[in-house]
């Protein structure tokens, strides 16, 4: 999910939902790190509770890290029960899209949504060190050292954006590295499929943002190493 639950940071301008994902290496809900030290049984305590409300009978492809996933989740206080989140009043209620396991949601939504299925309900406690942490987030509304709890409904499972195909796809030349022509033109054709309305200048803001945002070495070139931030062995 470019826009999850409430970002730490305000959005930039609008880019289309399938290019951030695609090509964006976007850290929206990373938690606070947990503090080092801590005892064994004091980590133990520190999991993840996941309760399944509903599992479909046809429960096929399961979720893992690096899957696109189209979901909807209402998040909680554990303390109070009083509601700080519901993607359903976002988007105009549209499904909240985003990559798993890669850091941009809270921790704890990343543990709690491996191993889901399409149409699988769950219910999850997530303890402060894997959400929030001691600092909270006050823009949305979460005190220090909050447990959350999270209603979530997967839609969704599908290949991640940062595959080997989708790689493949933008890379025309078969060189094994992404050009700044190649990028500018697999976005021009994924504007035509979304179909909306932008200003030409959205065009040359995203591409040059992909270029500073994955191209690391600044020869001009995203290589397969920059653009994999999934260390596929197929790259």
């Amino acid at each position: 999910l470019a826009g999850t639950v409430p970002r730490r940071r305000p959005p930039g301008s609008e880019m289309g939902r399938r290019l951030t994902l695609l090509l964006l290496p976007l850290a929206l809900l990373a938690a606070p790190a947990q503090a080092e030290g801590g005892t064994a049984a004091a980590a133990a305590a520190e999991e993840v509770k996941i309760e399944v409300l509903h599992l479909p009978e046809a429960c096929s492809p399961k979720s893992k890290k690096g899957d696109l996933l189209n979901a909807h989740y209402d998040g909680f206080l554990a303390s109070d029960g009083s509601k700080f989140y519901c993607s359903r009043t976002q988007n105009e209620g549209h499904p909240k899209w985003f990559v798993l396991g890669v850091g941009q949601v809270i921790k704890g939504l990343d543990i709690a949504m491996m191993n889901m299925c399409p149409g699988e309900k769950r219910k999850v406690t997530i303890p402060p060190s894997l959400a929030y942490g001691q600092q909270g987030y006050a823009q949305g509304k979460i005190p220090p050292n909050a447990t959350l709890i999270f209603e979530i409904e997967l839609y969704a499972v599908n290949k991640g954006p940062r595959s080997v195909e989708a790689f493949n796809q933008i890379d025309k030349d078969n060189d094994r590295k992404l050009s700044e022509l190649e990028i500018s033109q697999y976005l021009k054709e994924e504007f035509a499929r979304d179909g909306k309305k932008r200003h030409p200048s959205v065009h040359d803001e995203i591409l040059a943002d992909i270029f500073k945002k994955n191209d690391h070495d600044g020869d001009g070139f995203i290589s397969a190493k920059e653009y994999n931030v999934y260390q596929h062995d197929e790259l």
